[in-house]
């Protein structure tokens, strides 16, 4: 490019949102759901019923059994760009600045669920529960937990460490008793609610990561282990737990149609410009870029997360 001029600088934007889609486990645990205004209801978390024999007439469930409200925030971000920049073409460098703003744009949605993952055992759930919490109680469910504790110091290890630095072992039997939960786990009718469950991902911070990685790695060493490698277990560590989750982690179930958590978007993420003969430009010799989006995030089904706290 001889020259940059905002076209040339919004179109490296468009090129950018496409090549970046943030982190890779946002579409593991949560689903997205568009929006067309203010706040959309969800009144379908409750499942829907069993096979049952004909006798009769149909008997339909309603899928507004349990419902809440998720209202969508508006967002941005901008930049500034001086025109001597512009006129002297730094394309790379522009370009560059351009790819790290999208990126950080891109990364919100790790943020707001993040903190949803975070504030998990104080945040209510549909059914007015914490997400994470010990007395679920859902229809016919009965009381059911999806936060435990692990004393890892009980664990048949030959070697054991500290909470917040476990061995392989010791993190690898406390995920599985973590998968164990969710997979016990009944739905508002009584059924089994993740009977087919196969595949999980364990979210916990960078300083737990590599003892668990580790234990998934090593051949199974228990009748458990063994038991759990049908499974297909997704290790992933996320910085933004450091502060929170120093000894303990969360599991989510990430095979099924509904996720643990929700996005929902009314705007995606969209580039707007103060530039070519704006009053901006004129008073600042520079042009302004902005990326903007409406979005919220909320708590799906808490059946398909565990929080194990380590002892």
């Amino acid at each position: 490019m001889d020259r940059l001029n905002s076209r040339a600088v919004i179109a490296e934007y468009a090129l950018a949102l496409e090549q970046n889609t943030g982190a890779n486990w946002i579409d593991m645990i949560s689903n997205r759901f568009s929006s067309d205004q203010e706040s959309e209801e969800y009144a379908w978390l409750g499942m829907p019923p069993v096979m049952r024999e004909w006798l009769g007439q149909r008997k339909p469930k309603k899928l507004g059994d349990y419902g809440f409200t998720v209202t969508n925030d508006e967002y941005e971000s901008t930049i500034e760009i001086l025109l001597k920049h512009l006129r002297r073409a730094n394309g790379d460098q522009i370009r560059a600045r351009i790819a790290e703003h999208v990126q950080r744009s891109n990364a919100h949605w790790a943020s707001l669920l993040s903190t949803l993952i975070i504030n998990g055992a104080t945040g209510v759930a549909y059914d007015g529960q914490y997400f994470f919490d010990t007395d679920h109680v859902v229809g016919d469910s009965g009381s059911q937990s999806n936060d435990i504790t692990v004393d890892i110091s009980t664990l048949p290890t030959a070697v054991h460490g500290v909470v917040t630095a476990p061995s392989p072992a010791e993190i690898g039997q406390s995920i599985i008793k973590g998968i164990d939960q969710i997979c016990g786990l009944s739905d508002d009718q009584g059924e089994p609610m993740n009977e087919e469950a196969s595949e999980f991902l364990v979210m916990l911070p960078t300083s737990l990561y590599t003892p668990a990685s580790s234990w998934l790695r090593r051949p199974p060493a228990t009748e458990e282990e063994e038991q759990a490698s049908d499974k297909m277990i997704k290790i992933v560590a996320n910085t933004r737990l450091n502060s929170s989750f120093t000894d303990k982690f969360a599991v989510f179930r990430t095979d099924s149609p509904v996720k643990p958590l929700i996005r929902q978007e009314e705007v995606g993420v969209e580039v707007s410009a103060k530039a070519e003969g704006s009053d901006f430009e004129f008073d600042n010799n520079a042009h302004q870029y902005g990326l903007h989006a409406s979005r919220a995030v909320a708590y799906g089904r808490w059946e398909q997360a565990c929080l194990v706290q380590m002892t």
